[in-house]
């Protein structure tokens, strides 16, 4: 069966007109797995599984509990809570960084309880664990919360690999290591921005520079910042990288296989 990688949203911060923060569904052997659920990702997700109320997903990862990477988890607990019978309803392995359950429930005033019920949480980082088809490693990446960069890996070795937003980290390295797609935080400011450096993000020029490191195949640059000229990161990531450089769009779907 066909493996693939759905861009929901490719903005960070918040989101540009007609597009989403961040957000990524992952299909392996008809197994789904939802990689971060920023502002404006939950109607993407639904309109791909073809439900209101998210029948076909399997599971969750959550990096980090900042909002333009988690806000719409709340909006999928209602999808589940609201509109399944609640005998129906099989709970969503939900792997997710400290803080992201405390949000969930901070924005749910009367089904707190329910929260728990829609969503099996588990802890990242965390050891090697199974997630259907997939083998997932996770490591703490420096950020201003703690975050999670992501690596999931097939039976017959297909590798997807996730930084979060993460800062520079020499474990980065072993987190894209031969990917055959690795997502990573760009975070280049517009020109004159009065934030444009910034330890906790990466640039598109340290993306390249990482997966060159690493091996990757391909390097899928996301988080971009609202206004940014994404073509400007794209070639900053091609000054140091050899291999196929992708821009996140969203709706757009990348083989894998």
């Amino acid at each position: 069966m066909s493996s693939r990688v759905v861009v929901l949203g490719s903005c960070g911060a918040w989101p540009e007109p007609r597009r989403a923060c961040t957000g990524f569904l992952f299909e392996h052997e008809g197994f789904r797995v939802v990689i971060d659920l920023g502002y404006d990702t939950l109607a993407r997700l639904l309109e791909h599984l073809g439900s209101t109320t998210a029948l076909g997903l399997d599971a969750v990862i959550i990096t980090h509990r900042h909002p333009d990477h988690m806000n719409d988890l709340h909006g999928l607990f209602r999808a589940r809570w609201l509109g399944w019978p609640a005998a129906e309803a099989p709970a969503l392995p939900t792997y997710a960084a400290e803080g992201v359950r405390e949000r969930v429930l901070g924005l749910e005033e009367h089904d707190t309880g329910a929260v728990d019920q829609v969503f099996d949480w588990r802890p990242l980082p965390a050891p090697e664990s199974q997630v259907g088809p997939f083998r997932l490693e996770s490591w703490l990446l420096p950020h201003q919360v703690p975050n999670a960069g992501v690596r999931l890996t097939t039976a017959d070795g297909l590798v997807v690999a996730f930084t979060g937003d993460s800062g520079p980290s020499p474990d980065l390295v072993d987190l894209g290591r031969d990917a055959d797609l690795f997502i990573v935080d760009a975070t280049d400011r517009p020109l004159g921005s009065p934030t444009a450096v910034d330890p906790v993000h990466l640039s598109a020029r340290e993306a390249g520079e990482v997966a060159e490191v690493c091996g990757a195949r391909r390097l899928l640059l996301t988080h971009f910042w609202p206004d940014h000229d994404r073509a400007l990161s794209l070639a900053a990531a091609q000054q140091v990288y050899g291999g196929e450089v992708l821009l996140a769009e969203e709706g757009a779907v990348i083989p894998l296989r």
